[in-house]
């Protein structure tokens, strides 16, 4: 992939609100770190650097990939049904995690890291089999958009 064949911008749909400031923060983290170190390239040829938006559509995840200069070149829909289970897990075994990170022993943590970890990785392993027709991106980069859309589901009006 070359250097052009990357995410530059990435945002989530501004429509909703952030879960809390501290969800806000975390987001903020990620969408750093996703910028920092990322491999992202569009299958249909358009060449990179790519603005990236998360949005929800009804039951769907809505990727819309445009240029640096805000041209439009892919929108992508998802079916969130694929994820809903996993997502719920991964935001259980959070808070688990958050939980036992105030009260339980080091072995306890660990335990829960792990889980929690290998749920992040599943997460990541289907948003990347469901993209892969449209486009190719790593592992990491997929972790911190899996990371993403657990927190634009969350913030997903009920």
């Amino acid at each position: 992939m070359t250097r052009g064949n990357r995410l530059v911008h990435v945002s989530l749909d501004e429509s909703l609100a952030a879960a809390s400031q501290v969800a806000a923060q975390d987001r903020e983290t990620v969408i750093t770190d996703l910028l920092e170190d990322n491999a992202f390239s569009l299958k249909n040829g358009m060449a990179g650097p790519y603005r990236l938006t998360l949005s929800t559509m009804g039951n769907r995840l809505i990727f819309d990939v445009r240029s640096r200069a805000k041209k439009p070149l892919l929108a992508i829909g998802l079916s969130l049904t694929p994820f809903r289970g996993i997502i719920r897990e991964y935001f259980q075994i959070c808070g688990a995690y958050d939980e036992a990170i105030r009260t339980g022993t080091p072995q306890q943590i660990e335990t829960i890291d792990m889980a929690r970890r290998g749920l992040h990785n599943e997460g990541s392993n289907i948003l990347r089999e469901r993209l892969e027709d449209k486009v190719t991106l790593d592992l990491e980069t997929a972790r911190r958009l899996f990371t993403l859309v657990c927190a634009l589901v969350q913030r997903e009006p009920q």
